[in-house]
């Protein structure tokens, strides 16, 4: 750890330089695929030569170093040329994912204070009402680099330098702004090297949309700072779509999201025999998911967890020189470079013992800068709860997430596993619900698995809980909804099914809920 900390704490250090210029220029940088499996690459040379001559027209359009530079698109070749070039003019990228509705894409594009905002056609619309210059892609962006030469020099924001600017994913309410500063990278390093184990020898897919931490931080930044390769896939995803790309690839190293997984699950999905790690971040695994994993993708789904704020900090590992044998249920242990603990219930990581820790706040938050923080300064507050049994950390939920129900205090995700193991449940979400007896009651919110058997649903699910964690934790309503409210980035935003108006005393009568916070249909 001492390496990647000394290597990234350089005042002169280039983020162009270490993501791109450093590395072998025939290399593969990217592989695009269409959804008719068509490919095209991206090799580390020509992103060094297009971003620099991109750069050279953004210089010309007033983009400067701290300037912020709103990113509206979708996966593509263009995505790393357009970021690069950001980069190498010392600008910070504000990364929005192309699923938020217009009110959510203004609102994080003002209170950015972008300078620019580089949007797919399709994108164009939601911008219409911003005060701000609005660059598009598509061969007028390819022209507008070729008019230029490449751009002479980049600008060195050092390791405290921020380069991007990515907005919390809100499922407790308001976005937070992170900074993420260049120091970052040796943290992102050490998660593909150990969490991932990522070798010379695979052929890596992470999944995950880079208009969120996970898709930006390990499917952009991580690969290119390893000097490998990452696939995007254009288009929405899909199951089938998802299985033809793993297997027409090749892939071994797959990294996505629980909906993915629950996604591929749903849909029977049996790949080739190729794979060899399998990586989900986002939310919690349940045990439905880890159980079909091994004979349906021939290896394990392992679970890791990270942030925004700090990006991944705990995970079963891959790499074999520091994995530990984990036990069912447990996300793993902490990171290289990283030391976690709980502090009064809640996950955290120590300050003093992090040598790869760089989230130091909020941008322009001070007062939830403060909350996330304990008084003596020497650990960072996670905000979800979990326990800790020897190195072996366990999930229980967001603090805002616990239950208290007459004196207890129950975590969701023990109640969502047992009850997702019925196999009329396709997805589930376990919240508390004010009682004027018990302060709270627990209640069950269950998407149908389509065509399932649903009489005696609610009595199954009950004496599931009864009898697999305990009689104080069973749900004592159960709703079944057309979908669950979520993130645009996939996680479930419990805090709008505790304030959902339902008079169910049924397991048919529930209402629909689905759409997310910003307006953005749940992933399928």
């Amino acid at each position: 750890m001492e390496e990647l900390r000394s290597r990234f704490s350089d005042p002169a250090l280039s983020v162009a330089q270490i993501l791109c210029d450093a590395h072998d220029p025939t290399k593969i940088a990217f592989t695009v695929i269409d959804q008719e499996l068509r490919v095209e690459h991206l090799t580390y040379g020509e992103l060094a030569d297009r971003s620099r001559r991109l750069a050279h027209a953004l210089q010309e359009h007033g983009v400067e170093g701290g300037s912020r530079v709103a990113v509206l698109m979708g996966k593509s070749r263009q995505l790393p040329i357009v970021l690069l070039a950001c980069w190498r003019l010392g600008a910070v990228i504000v990364p929005l994912f192309t699923a938020f509705a217009a009110p959510a894409v203004l609102a994080r594009v003002k209170k950015a204070g972008a300078d620019l905002v580089v949007a797919d056609p399709d994108q164009r619309a939601k911008l219409e009402d911003a005060d701000v210059r609005v660059l598009e892609t598509g061969p007028g962006l390819d022209e507008l680099a070729d008019r230029h030469d490449a751009l002479n020099g980049d600008v060195a924001i050092g390791s405290d330098g921020l380069f991007i600017q990515l907005y919390t994913s809100g499922t407790t309410g308001v976005p937070k702004a992170v900074g993420v500063p260049a120091f970052a990278i040796g943290a992102f390093i050490s998660y593909m090297r150990y969490g991932l184990d990522l070798s010379e020898q695979d052929v890596f897919w992470n999944a995950a949309d880079p208009g969120w931490a996970y898709g930006l931080y390990f499917g952009i930044v991580g690969p290119l700072a390893v000097g490998q390769s990452n696939i995007l896939l254009r288009g929405k995803f899909s199951p089938p779509l998802t299985k033809r790309c793993l297997d027409a690839l090749r892939v071994t190293n797959f990294a996505a999201s629980p909906t993915v997984y629950r996604a591929l699950k749903k849909e029977g999905v049996v790949l080739a025999a190729h794979l060899r790690v399998a990586s989900s971040a986002g939310e919690p695994l349940t045990p439905d998911v880890t159980a079909w994993a091994p004979e349906a993708l021939g290896t394990q789904v392992r679970d890791h967890w990270g942030q925004t704020e700090q990006g991944m900090a705990v995970a079963d590992l891959w790499d074999v020189r520091v994995r530990h044998a984990v036990p069912p249920g447990s996300m793993g242990t902490a990171l290289p470079g990283f030391t976690a603990g709980i502090v009064d219930g809640s996950l955290a990581l120590s300050l003093v013992r992090s040598p790869l820790m760089w989230f130091t706040g909020y941008v322009d938050a001070p007062q939830q800068t403060k909350e996330r923080f304990t008084r003596d300064g020497a650990w960072y507050l996670t905000g979800d709860t979990g326990r800790l049994e020897g190195p072996h950390l366990f999930f229980s939920a967001r603090d805002d997430d616990v239950i208290l129900a007459a004196g207890y205090r129950i975590a969701p995700f023990d109640i969502e596993s047992i009850i997702a193991k019925d196999p009329s449940v396709a997805e589930v979400a376990v919240v508390g619900r004010p009682d004027p007896l018990r302060g709270e009651a627990v209640e069950a919110f269950i998407v149908p698995v389509a065509g399932s058997r649903m009489e005696g649903l609610e009595e199954r699910v009950q004496r599931a809980v009864r009898e697999g964690y305990g009689a104080h934790a069973y749900p004592r309503k159960v709703h079944v909804v057309e979908a669950l409210p979520r993130t645009a980035s996939g996680k479930v935003q419990r805090f709008l099914l505790r304030e959902a108006p339902t008079n169910a005393s049924s397991p048919t009568a529930a209402p629909p809920i689905g759409p997310s916070l910003d307006g953005t249909p749940a992933p399928s």
